[in-house]
């Protein structure tokens, strides 16, 4: 199937669709409609049905989605088969906990190597990943032509750190420092603000108790 171009909140909306599928799949059944996927995700089914509509075409009358054909169009979709190559900035503890988790590999992002300036940190980590001076970071780049770059780094070493990797041609940026970044057109950031996400959370427990 052809695959048409989505915006950035449907993208972010269809890896939702296919973790639950795959963990749910062995329950579903041989097949899933787009209401029980919205009211398990608690979205709206036609949100929903748009969605898949973009990736799998119309649901089928009265029997909705093949659960396995849907799972292995969004992983088409989402080139979860595909292995892509990342390198990570910031060997500290959260640097070295995305470094060695293994569930990365199920949507097929291996990072292949880590670096930081401290070279007390440089070495292997317990899971066997390597991790190496930043300043071999531009060879490795030509090297091995990474295009996602992740950044844990502090705040303020973040956006030196993002010219680094748009200069070694990275082209998406998954961002942990909690700084805003400044990228060309052509670059795509996703930023992770632990900071943001822990507000939200405590303003949704305060109204609760108001």
């Amino acid at each position: 199937m052809k695959q048409n171009t989505v915006s950035k909140n449907v993208l972010e909306r269809l890896p939702l669709y296919l973790q639950y599928l795959k963990s749910e799949g062995q329950n579903l059944g041989k097949t899933v409609s787009a209401t029980t996927i919205a009211r398990a995700l608690n979205l709206g089914e036609v949100q929903v049905r748009k969605d898949l509509g973009l990736v799998s075409g119309a649901g089928r009358p009265k029997i909705g989605y093949f659960t396995e054909e849907l799972v292995r169009q969004l992983e088409e979709y989402l080139s979860c088969r595909a292995e892509k190559g990342a390198v990570l900035v910031g060997a500290g503890k959260l640097g070295r906990a995305l470094l060695d988790y293994d569930g990365f590999d199920e949507y097929g992002l291996r990072i292949s190597a880590a670096f930081d300036c401290d070279k007390a940190k440089t070495g292997t980590t317990d899971g066997g990943k390597t991790v190496l001076p930043l300043s071999e970071f531009s060879e490795y780049c030509k090297k091995e032509k990474p295009k996602i770059g992740i950044i844990t780094v502090p705040e303020n070493a973040a956006e030196e750190i993002c010219d680094m990797m748009v200069k070694n041609e990275i082209l998406a940026i998954w961002n942990f420092s909690g700084r805003r970044l400044h990228v060309p057109e052509n670059i795509i950031v996703r930023n992770e603000n632990m900071a943001s996400s822990l507000a939200v959370l405590s303003g949704y427990l305060k109204q609760q108790h108001s």
